[in-house]
């Protein structure tokens, strides 16, 4: 869900086994071991967006007519809105593409502080945020939900 192209989820998929890998040894059990895990996939994906910034490059080659999403008129009126969604997110910046995964996702805002080291005030307030912009790109591009 990070990546648009199947080259680039394989690289940071490989990426973040390789991190879990490298600190397996510094898990203290203070928390859940899938909470742990999570919390080092997030981190290598948003580092790796900082350090290859592919994203950014490749949103901003696009065309204006290859950012148009297709027909909502098809027989699925949810995939059009699915689509529309992904659209929005991949507008995002990076933490606030990990707010919205991890909100989708079902985290709580307790959760979601824990994941990305932040508070669950904090969170809450970032994810406020963040679903308010989404919502002004979606409404950007003509659609609401």
């Amino acid at each position: 869900m990070y990546m648009d192209r199947q080259s680039d989820q394989e690289d940071l998929y490989q990426e973040i086994v390789l991190q879990l890998w490298k600190s397996y040894s510094n898990f203290q059990g203070s928390s859940q071991f899938s909470t742990w895990m999570y919390r080092v996939a997030v981190n290598t994906a948003i580092t790796y967006f900082k350090k290859d910034k592919k994203v950014t490059d490749q949103i901003s080659r696009l065309g204006d007519s290859e950012l148009k999403l297709r027909s909502l008129e098809s027989d699925n009126v949810v995939e059009g809105q699915i689509d529309y969604l992904y659209k929005a997110i991949y507008q995002l910046n990076d933490v606030e593409k990990a707010l919205i995964f991890l909100y989708l996702e079902g985290f709580s805002h307790q959760e979601i502080g824990v994941n990305l080291g932040i508070s669950e005030g904090n969170a809450r307030v970032k994810l406020n945020r963040t679903k308010n912009k989404l919502q002004e790109i979606i409404k950007s591009q003509g659609y609401e939900f």
